[in-house]
């Protein structure tokens, strides 16, 4: 698994199921997919960083919420 992958899913983790659910559904619409196949990307061992897949002002939200929990 890489750091990416162990990273977001510590900050799921970390975070309240509301704001889980509003990154997957940013992920979702922008790629057109489910919100398991949202997590199901973002979590697979070869991901990229969660902050590749956010888009729009919800990036800026998470990058600021994964800098508070310490995972950037």
């Amino acid at each position: 698994m890489t750091n990416h992958a162990q990273k977001t899913k510590a900050f799921f983790n970390a975070t309240t199921p509301e704001t889980k659910q509003l990154i997957l559904s940013n992920i979702a619409a922008h790629y057109g997919i489910g919100l398991g196949e949202a997590e199901a990307e973002v979590t697979h061992p070869e991901a990229e960083s969660l902050l590749d897949y956010v888009t729009g002002p919800e990036r800026a939200a998470t990058h600021a919420l994964m800098q508070r929990h310490k995972l950037l």
